[in-house]
């Protein structure tokens, strides 16, 4: 018989993981609701014409497909059957798994538009799909936490959006390196030198320096076509060193004849300024080849790296102009980030900054010594959760040492002993499992757990 397993890249989560999930989830919804962002959800699938095409060429390799349902090779004819072709995977698949958060929000924009009042702070706590080789940090399903504000072009949405990037992790005590681009800059660049029609090519390319190096970058770039001239122009971009304003300095004389450009350094100045006037735990930083290899951003790109862990980003997101624009409502902009969830899980536990209680549901142990003093207990039991104390009461008169290693084995802090003595006088014996001292009360509300 064969041992059950799941698909790589997938994981089960038991109870202690899903205490720290949700610890996670909950860390940062709270932060969402204060900043004014209301929750929604869409379907686990979307049709496929929702979203091929919207994340590149490679993001469209990384959808999982989902065959139609009945005879799917209806209509399929044999010669065909040997191709692997778009075509053919179009024709057996209607739907597929959402690759991200972001392309099925706008299509809920459009969908819902007449509910919408703009404008709309959403945010979205759910998993999502991708087809990717696993690798540690790299999963084929996994979480993210977005939120977004769709229907303004200011920037203060995009400064809210950090200082909330800013608040989260320091919820977490997670230091981090914020990083901040603009894809005018990059648009400006490849403008300046000589190649606007390889936009895309340069910043999927440039977004995988930290991933496969200078050289392999420059080697990607010649092979979609870029002359070596247009490639040497780039270099010191790439290797561009500095304070924030010295960064800014070079690049607007490098931009000088890119209006796009210019506009992008703009922005950014914009939000690094407005940035600097607050309070901030977390450094933020103007990196000029981060490139967040989406088609979709026009604006403000952001990308976020732990500092005292090697991990990939654990936050990211940027402005988006025109997104709504594929589903039939152009001009509609919106900005938003994702949190990680997964990695950031990862993160807090190689760093051990989860809260001792994470993990402890049960408060208060009753202890079974059968029948008589399972019934008195009970009653005890239903006081406590009135008053929101979690509590169980052992299901069997066990031996009291078997019924004890039940309470440490799940660090439940108290215990209630209440045999036929205590019974008698109406009283409950409350121990505490951390220290071992006990006390002796006349009604379970007199002890404050």
């Amino acid at each position: 018989m064969t041992k059950p397993s799941i698909p790589k890249g997938t994981r089960d989560f038991g109870a202690t993981e899903m205490a720290r999930r949700n610890y996670i989830f909950n860390t940062i919804a709270s932060v969402y609701r204060l900043y004014g962002f209301r929750q929604i959800e869409t379907p686990a699938m979307e049709n496929l014409s929702t979203l091929m095409g919207k994340y590149g060429e490679e993001g469209d390799k990384l959808l999982f497909k989902i065959l139609n349902s009945g005879d799917f090779l209806k209509g399929i004819k044999p010669e065909e059957l040997g191709e692997a072709t778009g075509h053919l995977a179009a024709q057996l698949c209607e739907k597929g798994l959402r690759y991200d958060l972001t392309v099925p929000f706008a299509r809920y924009v459009v969908q819902h538009r007449d509910e919408l009042t703009l404008p709309f702070r959403r945010y979205q706590i759910q998993p999502v799909w991708r087809a990717d080789r696993p690798q540690r940090g790299r999963y084929r399903e996994f979480y993210q936490c977005d939120a977004d504000v769709v229907g303004s072009d200011s920037l203060l949405c995009e400064v809210e959006l950090m200082r909330i990037v800013d608040t989260v992790f320091s919820r977490f005590g997670i230091r981090v390196a914020v990083k901040i681009n603009n894809r005018k800059i990059l648009s400006g660049i490849a403008e300046m030198i000589g190649a606007p029609d390889k936009i895309i090519d340069i910043t999927v390319a440039i977004d995988k320096l930290d991933k496969i190096g200078l050289d392999k970058v420059n080697a990607e770039l010649a092979d979609a076509g870029l002359p070596q001239e247009a490639i040497d122009k780039l270099q010191p971009i790439i290797k561009l060193e500095g304070t924030v304003e010295e960064k800014l300095e070079t690049m607007r004389s490098l931009l000088a004849e890119s209006e796009t450009g210019l506009k992008g350094l703009e922005e950014v100045k914009f939000v690094l300024d407005t940035l600097a006037q607050g309070e901030s735990t977390n450094t933020f930083e103007l990196d000029l080849t981060l490139a967040r290899g989406l088609n979709y951003y026009t604006g403000c790109i952001f990308e976020v790296k732990a500092l005292d862990v090697q991990m990939g980003s654990i936050t990211g997101g940027g402005r988006y102009d025109n997104l709504t624009g594929i589903f039939g409502m152009p001009g509609l902009s919106g900005v938003g980030i994702s949190f990680g969830a997964d990695r950031i899980y990862d993160v807090l536990e190689e760093l051990n900054l989860y809260p001792a209680d994470t993990t402890t549901t049960t408060q208060v142990l009753f202890v079974n010594f059968g029948e008589k003093e399972a019934t008195y207990c009970m009653k005890a039991a239903d006081e406590l959760r009135s008053r929101g104390i979690a509590c169980e009461v052992y299901p069997d008169a066990a031996k009291m040492k078997k019924q004890m290693s039940y309470a440490n084995a799940l660090a439940i802090p108290y215990v209630v002993i209440a045999g036929e003595t205590e019974m008698a006088n109406g009283e409950y014996t409350v121990k505490n499992m951390l220290t071992g001292e006990q006390t002796t009360v006349k009604g379970i509300s007199e002890f404050t757990f």
